[in-house]
Parts: structure tokens; C-alpha cells; sequence
């Protein structure tokens, strides 16, 4: 079975990260994977196995979805989103797949519209037709108006044969954050939670004892990093260590270092060893993405959680709440975040009550590829 999955990270890499572990999970049962990135370069993030395609990248604004920027930090024209457009059509007649995944769209990327309607246009005309699937997180982005829930709900019926839904519909169904039509009730496909295999603990006890701080792959957690140094100068009997992440992370690192002085703390930039540091670490502390809030639950770390809000985001909000009735974990809103409270919420998460990890229910990747062998064999 030829597999195409097409994903565009504007901000961080959690999309692209659990596309990945998608990704990986097709080619762990012997399928050809062709991924189809349309955001930053994360060279970090393994692709073994799968063959890559990098369009002509792209991020956000910050936090502004609708001002999109190319890797020189100019603003994308029309002639830089035909080319991508144009790469991306080709590679699919070209691998013409068996079953295509888009990530996220219909559900956002709507200022990617034009791209992913070609792609999805490109790919009826295939003989046969690709079985077409959408894969999404637990909680998504509220809708702003009606119309975007209807169009999405437009797209799905001209387009879809199912929506992965990375989740456990008893624990976060999408109708929490998404309204669910009878329409698309229809074509949901509850997978489990997407995540690797649980991390092992680092063969060199690297992070032992550490409180682990990460903010994703972009700017946007820098606040995070600054309240962080306040808080390890607060707390100088425990080591705090700092996984700054993103293209400018060096920059980032310079920056930070001149506010650490004497204060316990090692700044790094991100280590593919990570999750195999958290089984060691005293406590995490980030913002609570799909991928991290997964990593911590495997790993069962104590955590403090800051989700990212800017922009009217509530996806993490949302999720955190809902973790936050577990214990030795805690929630700071990013308007309250300051080295004082910080300090607190870790030292609470400490000294609480460990809670037991689980294995069960993250199996989502293994569960998709399944989903998908099905739906193409009833294509017959």
C-alpha cells in the first residue's frame, strides 16, 4: 500500500512531529510513506524509513495564521504559493497513492485552502481513486462562525472517507471543542492517542533529578524560559535544564544566558534524547501541546503545564484542564506565569502523590493503519 501524508507546520512542530509517528507506523507494517511537509525544516525529527518532501517552507506570523511568512522572513506571494502548490500536485500523480492523509485541513489551515483543494482535486483523478483520509488531534480550534464548521462539514462530503480522530472518544470527544454534525458523525474514526513507543529511561541517567523545562519549536515559549531562570534561582537546591527549540534557538540561548547569572540552570537547544530523559526528571515543565502532554503521560513525570493562549488559542487550555484532575500535575495560565508561581507549582507537583502510568489507549498510530488496510480492501 502506497501512503501519502501531507502536513504544513506554521508554528512549532507538534504537526509535523505526530504526522511522523504516523508516518512510522505505516512503514513499521511494510507500506511506501511519502511524507509531504510544507513548514520549517526540522531535521531533528526522524523520518526514518519514509521518503520527504519539503515544499517551499513556511510559518506564521506569530501568532497570526493569516500573514504567512517564507524561511527568509518575507511575506509568501502568489508566485511562492503556485510553487508549492505545483510541487505538491506533481508528487501525487507522480507516487499516485493508495491513501492520502491530510493533516489538520479541513479542520484549519483554511489560508492553505487553495493548496489542499488542489491536492485533493489531484488526487480524484487517480485511478483509482486514493481512499482520502483527514487526521486530527484531540481538540481542535473552535470554529470562529458556523460557516467554517459547514464548509469543513462541504469538504468532507465531496472529498473524505473518514477523519482520524487521535483520541479516545471517552475521555476527549471532538464535540468539546468542534461542532459534531450528524453529517460528520458519520465519517469519525476514534484512533486512540497518537505517541510512540513509551520512552525508556536514558541509559545515562542524563536529567536525573533535573527539572526538565521545553516550549516547542518556536519563539512563542520564551516567556516560559525567563520565568524559568527566576524560578531555578528560587529553588537553588534542585537543577533546572532548559531545551530551547527553533530555528533561532542559538539566538534564543544568547539572549537567556545573560539572565542566568548564578542561577542553577543548563541552556541547550532541544535533544532528541528527551523523552528518554523524562522518566529520570523531578519535574517537567512546558506548554501542553498533543505531543508533550502525551510524552508526560507515558512517562508519568510530575508537570507543570503552561498552555499557550495567545490569540484566542484554547486547544491547550482546554486539554489542560482535563489532565489537571490527575495528580502531580499542575496549570499556571500563561497571564499569571512568573518565577514566583512557578517555583510553587513545581515544588507542589514534587512532593505530590505519584500518579500510575498507563499504557493503554496510545496505540493511536497502529490503530490508524488499520483503519485505513480496512477502508481500502472494502474499495476493493
Amino acid at each position: 500500500m502506497k501512503v501519502m501524508i501531507v502536513v504544513t507546520h506554521l508554528l512549532g512542530t507538534g504537526h509535523l512531529s505526530r504526522a511522523l509517528t504516523l508516518g512510522r507506523a505505516f512503514v513499521a507494517s511494510g507500506h511506501d510513506t511519502f511524507v509531504i511537509a510544507g513548514g520549517m525544516p526540522a531535521p531533528q525529527l526522524d523520518t526514518t524509513g519514509m521518503t520527504l518532501l519539503e515544499l517551499p517552507p513556511l510559518r506564521s506570523d506569530g501568532i497570526d495564521f493569516t500573514r504567512l511568512l517564507t524561511q527568509a522572513g518575507t511575506v509568501a506571494d502568489e508566485g511562492y504559493f503556485a510553487a508549492r502548490k505545483t510541487a505538491l500536485d506533481e508528487a501525487i500523480r507522480r507516487f499516485a497513492p493508495d491513501v492520502l492523509i491530510t493533516e489538520l485541513y479541513p479542520f484549519g489551515r483554511r489560508s492553505l485552502a487553495g493548496e489542499f483543494s488542489g491536492a485533493l482535486e489531484t488526487a480524484r483523478e487517480i485511478r483509482p481513486r486514493p481512499v482520502i483520509l483527514g487526521s486530527i488531534r484531540d481538540i481542535l480550534a473552535p470554529p470562529s462562525k458556523p460557516s467554517k464548521a459547514e464548509r469543513a462539514d462541504e469538504i468532507i462530503a465531496k472529498y473524505y472517507d473518514g477523519i482520524l480522530v487521535h483520541s479516545d472518544q471517552s475521555v476527549v470527544p471532538l464535540n468539546v471543542s468542534w461542532p459534531v454534525s450528524e453529517q460528520l458523525e458519520g465519517r469519525l474514526f476514534y484512533t486512540g492517542f497518537v505517541a510512540p513507543l513509551a520512552p525508556t529511561p536514558h541509559k545515562d541517567a542524563t536529567g536525573k533529578g533535573e527539572v526538565l523545562v521545553s516550549a516547542g519549536g518556536g519563539s512563542v515559549g520564551q516567556p516560559i524560559f525567563h520565568a524559568a531562570i527566576e524560578a531555578a534561582r528560587k529553588m537553588s537546591n534542585r537543577h533546572w535544564r532548559l531545551l530551547v527549540g527553533g530555528q533561532d534557538a542559538k539566538a534564543r540561548i544568547t539572549e537567556l544566558r545573560k539572565q542566568v547569572a548564578d542561577a542553577p540552570v543548563t541552556l541547550e537547544p532541544v535533544r532528541p534524547d528527551f523523552r528518554q530523559m523524562l522518566p529520570h526528571a523531578a519535574a517537567s515543565v512546558s506548554m501542553c501541546g498533543y505531543n508533550t502532554a502525551l510524552d508526560i503521560l507515558q512517562a508519568g513525570t510530575p508537570a507543570v503545564f503552561i498552555p499557550f493562549d495567545d490569540g484566542n488559542e484554547v486547544e491547550q487550555s482546554l486539554r489542560a484542564r482535563t489532565l489537571s484532575e490527575m495528580p502531580a500535575i499542575d496549570v499556571i495560565p500563561s497571564k499569571d506565569l512568573n518565577g514566583d508561581l512557578l517555583a510553587q507549582a513545581v515544588g507542589r507537583v514534587i512532593s505530590s502523590e505519584r500518579r500510575p502510568v498507563s499504557d493503554q489507549g496510545f496505540d493511536g498510530a497502529a490503530q490508524s493503519v488499520r483503519i485505513a488496510e480496512e477502508l481500502l480492501e472494502r474499495r476493493g
